[in-house]
């Protein structure tokens, strides 16, 4: 058994439509509603551009497959942070100033990567990685 990659990153909030936009802002993801029986009201995942689905976004009011308490904010339990591999930081930091979110870069040369990290809006720390650039 290995791991592949990552499959998806669950996010619940009190903002459906915000947080999504979010993510198609920043990102560029194309939001669809969540396959049957999940309602659009309660779910929305987020694809990138080969059709494989990256953050599912649910709100408080859905009824999850594994009920637990969650709660938007400045810690995240046992979660740290999520990263993604992602390509052209220069663009990425482009985007994040132009929506006001502030960042931290960290450039770690003795392997040719550059990291952004930054929170989306329910709290959440996101690390992206970019090799190579």
């Amino acid at each position: 058994m290995k791991v592949n990659a990552l499959d998806h990153v669950n996010i619940i909030t009190e903002d459906l439509q915000g947080t999504a936009r979010f993510f198609v802002e920043i990102f560029g993801l194309d939001v669809r509603d969540g396959p049957e029986p999940l309602s659009p009201e309660h779910v929305q995942w987020l694809y990138d551009e080969n059709g494989r689905a990256i953050f599912h976004i649910n709100s408080k009011q859905m009824t999850q497959a594994f009920q637990r308490e969650t709660q938007s904010g400045l810690t995240t339990g046992a979660i740290h942070h999520v990263a993604l591999d992602c390509s052209d930081h220069r663009a990425f930091i482009g985007k994040l100033e132009a929506h006001d979110i502030d960042y931290r870069l960290n450039d770690i040369p003795s392997i040719d990567l550059k990291q952004l990290f930054f929170n989306e809006p329910n709290g959440v720390l996101l690390e992206l990685n970019f090799r190579g650039e």
